[in-house]
């Protein structure tokens, strides 16, 4: 089996190995042509990818920048082989399935829209590792839903990553629940640790302050694309929590024990719930 990965930082260097750890042929493409020829000289490549090998790929993985994913495919999508399946690994959904659907109709390949929720906040292709999805979700957003032939396709398709369970769903319900899961907590972490106090933190934290700040080390280029794409359901998320800690302030500005006490049970109960979810 043949694999192309597009995007060689820390997402497609680490699917890179995991295709190459599970004994795949690994054609690969950076942007940063060292970053290709590092990747080919360690053995994680057998190449580099090119319009000549890209028709002998079952698989190809894009890990980039939804911008950057749909410039790919549209320059790439008539080199593509009608039994290849291109998925994508973006952070957001609409606008690279759109993209995605429309070429794969377009030229006879197949196409799905892909997540895996794994990462840390340590970027690029030296901190990529082949273990990176091991028991890891992957969300994928099919052209149909009622192909079982075709699900169990990606799902195969994903073996070499050891993903714990691969969840397929639409790109409306994707982004909506990334804002939430994902997105609300870098913005969080990143405004959190601007407070003045921050700088003086040491000795004074322990697990809840590395917890809460360790998104806040991002790729701001990158999360910039992500949040604007997605801002519609992302400021939801955020006037959501602006709410709620208005009343955590109101309770405590007005010396209000019992509401402050039934605040923080009622968070506690739906962390309970989520974790029963």
């Amino acid at each position: 089996m043949t694999v192309a990965v597009v995007g060689l930082g820390l997402i497609g260097g680490s699917l890179a190995k995991a295709y190459k750890a599970a004994g795949w042929t690994v054609y690969g493409y950076d942007l940063n042509e060292s970053v290709s020829c590092f990747a080919q000289l360690e053995g994680t490549l057998d190449s580099i990818l090119d319009s000549v090998n890209i028709k002998e790929c079952d698989l190809i993985h894009i890990a980039v920048t939804p911008d950057a994913a749909c410039n790919w495919i549209n320059q790439h999508a008539s080199e593509i082989a009608k039994n290849t399946m291109v998925i994508d690994d973006c952070g957001t959904k609409r606008k690279i399935v759109e993209c995605g659907m429309k070429a794969a109709a377009k030229y006879g390949f197949t196409y799905a829209g892909g997540h895996p929720m794994a990462g840390k906040h340590l970027s690029g292709y030296k901190n990529s590792r082949a273990t990176m999805f091991q028991n890891a979700s992957m969300i994928i957003i099919p052209p149909t839903h009622d192909d079982i032939q075709l699900l169990d396709r990606i799902k195969h398709l994903l073996t070499p990553m050891q993903l714990k369970r691969v969840v397929f769903t639409t790109p409306d319900q994707h982004d909506s629940m990334i804002a939430f899961t994902s997105q609300l907590a870098h913005v969080v972490s990143n405004a959190y640790i601007k407070s003045p106090s921050a700088q003086q933190h040491k000795g004074y934290s322990a697990g809840s302050f590395r917890d809460l700040t360790r998104v806040a080390w991002l790729n701001e280029n990158m999360w910039t694309e992500l949040f604007l794409e997605n801002k519609d359901n992302l400021l939801r998320e955020i006037h959501t929590l602006i709410d709620n800690l208005t009343q955590y302030a109101s309770a405590m500005e007005a010396d209000d024990a019992q509401t402050l006490c039934a605040l923080l049970r009622d968070g506690r109960i739906a962390k309970e719930l989520s974790e029963k979810n």
